[in-house]
């Protein structure tokens, strides 16, 4: 007979993921074991398998969770109403705020897509272009020559993304810039920046 499911499964199940994010990456990836995983989470080991047969499986939630709430969060902030300086500007403060308190499930995303399965990596992957790509069209009417000649509007986005992504290596909470002007910063690097690509 299958098991069924608690009431509070969900709830459990990110509490799982987000101790086993805190594992792999304080550990890294090849030294966390299922067990150190199973024990920080509260969890028998065995239930942990019942969950996620093997460490891959348990990278590849933690990943594609993580990467849902981020393109749940992009679509939602992502207003076409907006100027535009204010829509990329929502659209990065969107991202920052979301990372907040997931410094664990970026590092295992950076880190650990190496364990998955290319189907899996493929499934990230797409999840990653959506999110890319409203940041992309943003920065396209911003400045459409991007587009002509060199293609630079994806250099351009990626290295929004990478000021975005490496933020976790230096920021502190409580600190003296808070993420709202680091966003404010990222987004006047991009504005101010992007006129003078050429």
């Amino acid at each position: 007979m299958a098991r069924t499911r608690a009431s509070d499964f969900a709830e459990k199940q990110q509490d799982l993921l987000r101790n086993a994010a805190a594992v792999i990456a304080e550990q890294g990836m090849d030294k966390a074991s299922m067990s150190q995983i199973a024990e920080r989470a509260g969890v028998s080991k065995a239930l942990l398998y019942h969950y996620y047969p093997g460490k891959d499986a348990l990278i590849f939630a933690i990943i594609r969770t993580h990467l849902a709430e981020v393109d749940e969060v992009v679509e939602a902030a992502d207003d076409p109403t907006l100027p535009d300086r204010d829509r990329l500007r929502a659209l990065v403060g969107a991202v920052l705020d979301v990372y907040r308190g997931a410094d664990n499930e970026h590092i295992v995303q950076l880190n650990a897509k190496r364990a998955l399965s290319e189907a899996q990596q493929q499934e990230l992957a797409e999840i990653e272009r959506r999110i890319v790509r409203r940041f992309s069209v943003v920065i396209d009417r911003i400045n459409p020559e991007l587009r002509t000649g060199r293609p630079l509007l994806m250099p351009v986005t990626m290295s929004l993304f990478g000021m975005m992504n490496w933020v976790y290596m230096w920021f502190k909470d409580g600190g003296p810039v808070t993420r709202e002007d680091y966003a404010d910063i990222a987004t006047t690097l991009i504005l101010e920046g992007v006129k003078a690509v050429r």
